[in-house]
This record gives C-alpha cells, sequence and structure tokens, in this order.
C-alpha cells in the first residue's frame, strides 16, 4: 500500500486554513472532472483529488492524518503504525458526500470503518432542535481486564476549528466500565456522551471499540486464548508437570512425553469468560539453553553422541 500526502495532492502547505484548502480543492476538481477534463488521467485525478478533500476539509480526520507526521513521501510504501487512532474521537462514518469505492486502500485503511451517520433533525416552534451525532473512538485495554471486568479513566482527543481555520485538537477525560469478557472489537456504547444536541435535542452516543494491548505471552481470537510456554527440551521429551500462569490464575499442567514445538493442549473453558466462554490452549515452544561453557559444550556432545538423530531426515536432504 502506497502513502498519500494529501496536502501535496491539493497542491497546499500542511499549515493551510480551510478557506485556502477549499479553494484548492475546487480549481482542480474543475480541472479534472470527467465530463469537462481532456486530461487522459482526468477520472484518476479527480478521485484523487476528491480523496485527499474528504481528509483535509473535516478536522478530525486532518487531525488524526497530520498524526502520522511529515516524513512520508507519496508512494512510499506504507502501513498504519498499531493503534495509530487510538483514543481519537471522530464523528458521523468514515465518508460524508463522495462514493466509498472511489477510495484508494490507503483511505480505507486509516478512515474506512462502517458507521455512524448524522442523526436527523426536527423542529418545533421557533426553537431548532437536534439530536447530537454519535461518536466513535478505539481504546486499547489488557486481557486481564476481559478476564475480570474493570473500571478505567480514559482521555479521548477530538478536534475543533480554531480560528485560523486550522484544527485544534482538545481533550476530555471519562470514566469507563469494561465489562467481563469483552472482546476484540466489541462495542461499548456510552449513551449520551457523544456530541451535544442542540435546542432540547439529545446528545448523541459515544461507542468504543475495544482492542487488545500486545501480550509477550498471550493472544486471542474471538474468545480463544493462546498462551505460549517455554519448555526445556527435557521436559518436552519426558514429560512432566509444570506451572503455568493464565490470565485466569495459575493452572498446574501435566506436558505430556515427546511433545514437540507448536503442539498445542487445550484448557477447555479457561478463555475469555461468557456464557459459553472460551478455551485457553497452551503452544508448547521448546527453548534450547545456550552452550557457553567447556562444560555445557561437552554436555552437548555427549547429548549428540547419544542419539542417532537427524532433524532433517524428513526434509529431502536438505
Amino acid at each position: 500500500m502506497e502513502y498519500r500526502d494529501y496536502y501535496q495532492i491539493l497542491g497546499v502547505e500542511r499549515s493551510a486554513g480551510q478557506d485556502e484548502i477549499k479553494r484548492a480543492y475546487r480549481k482542480l476538481a474543475r480541472k479534472y472532472h470527467p465530463d469537462v477534463s481532456k486530461e487522459g488521467d482526468a477520472e484518476d485525478r479527480f478521485k484523487e483529488v476528491s480523496e485527499a478533500y474528504e481528509v483535509l476539509k473535516d478536522p478530525e480526520k486532518r487531525a488524526a492524518y497530520d498524526q502520522l507526521g511529515s516524513n512520508w513521501n507519496s508512494g512510499q510504501d506504507f502501513n498504519p503504525p498499531p493503534n495509530w487512532d487510538q483514543g481519537f474521537e471522530f464523528h458521523g462514518g468514515g465518508y460524508t458526500e463522495a462514493d466509498p469505492e472511489a477510495f484508494s486502500d490507503f483511505f480505507e485503511s486509516l478512515f474506512g470503518r462502517g458507521g455512524f451517520h448524522r442523526s436527523g433533525f426536527q423542529q418545533g416552534g421557533r426553537q431548532f432542535h437536534a439530536q447530537g451525532e454519535n461518536t466513535y473512538a478505539r481504546i486499547a485495554i489488557d486481557i486481564d481486564d476481559s478476564y475480570r471486568g474493570s473500571k478505567r479513566q480514559i482521555t479521548l482527543k477530538h478536534s475543533e476549528l480554531g480560528a485560523d481555520g486550522r484544527p485544534v485538537v482538545k481533550e476530555r477525560t471519562l470514566n469507563v466500565t469494561i465489562p467481563k469478557g469483552v472482546t476484540e472489537g466489541q462495542q461499548i456504547r456510552l449513551a449520551g456522551q457523544g456530541q451535544p444536541g442542540m435546542g432540547q435535542g439529545k446528545a448523541g452516543d459515544l461507542f468504543l471499540e475495544i482492542h487488545f494491548n500486545p501480550h509477550a505471552r498471550f493472544s486471542v481470537e474471538g474468545k480463544t486464548v493462546y498462551l505460549d510456554l517455554p519448555v526445556a527440551p527435557w521436559e518436552a521429551a519426558l514429560g512432566d508437570k509444570v506451572r503455568v500462569h493464565t490470565p485466569d490464575g495459575p493452572v498446574n499442567l501435566t506436558l505430556p512425553a515427546n511433545s514437540k514445538s507448536g503442539s498445542k493442549l487445550r484448557l477447555k473453558g479457561r478463555g475469555l469468560p461468557a456464557k459459553e466462554p472460551g478455551d485457553l490452549y497452551v503452544v508448547v515452544d521448546i527453548v534450547t539453553p545456550p552452550a557457553t561453557t567447556d562444560a555445557e559444550k561437552a554436555a552437548y556432545r555427549q547429548f549428540r553422541d547419544a542419539f542417532n538423530f537427524d532433524p532433517r531426515s524428513d526434509a529431502g536432504g536438505v
């Protein structure tokens, strides 16, 4: 996937105000509109210009895009940094007025999520009433939070247009209850914590999408948890009883003799909690001790001579 410099596409500086961005877009849109342009690549350029404006006209998308920094060049290989938009609050959906199919993979990777759309409005008497928009943000939690439930204080960032037409990032802090058994990608709804309404209109809701912080030994797929268990070669060969520290507490596990690296041992119901809890799989990882001293090297030579073993016998002589 290639990085897109939206400022370069519109021909404006990163410090440009919203009026300057709008003027640049209108000029280029007229130039490359497929109905009037004679340029050979008019349709592609028009889509490119429209995509850039879709981001830079929106204070929240623009502020989030600016977080990626200015060290990227157009066409450079790009993958969004993990949790690049964590804690950044968005209003409305990923798209506004344009066809989602017209956007690039780059845009889709940053903003192409389904959506929370603008609420309807109603007018009564002289006073205008409108329900506030729903808002959306991603937050990262630890696996332990899902096993036990927790209360967290989170800080969310959102942006507003400043007097100079540039987005200004502001923060707010909320106390959030993380329900027990929450899964990756699940959304928590906080009623009335979205955009304020107008007049007597109700405030919108805030939807928090849950993601798990990376862990050195645990990984999660749905309700299933995987735990990497370091095992000494003799434990794997002879079998042993080992104490395994799971997110749900320690467990005494019987390691079968002749266990292989990558083999899985199932602990039923020890995955994420739920009405039907997930399972936990202990994944065997055989760790070879280093041979640094003469005695350790001699032990390995004795070990080698004791076995008639070729680890590549099934690999066609490789």
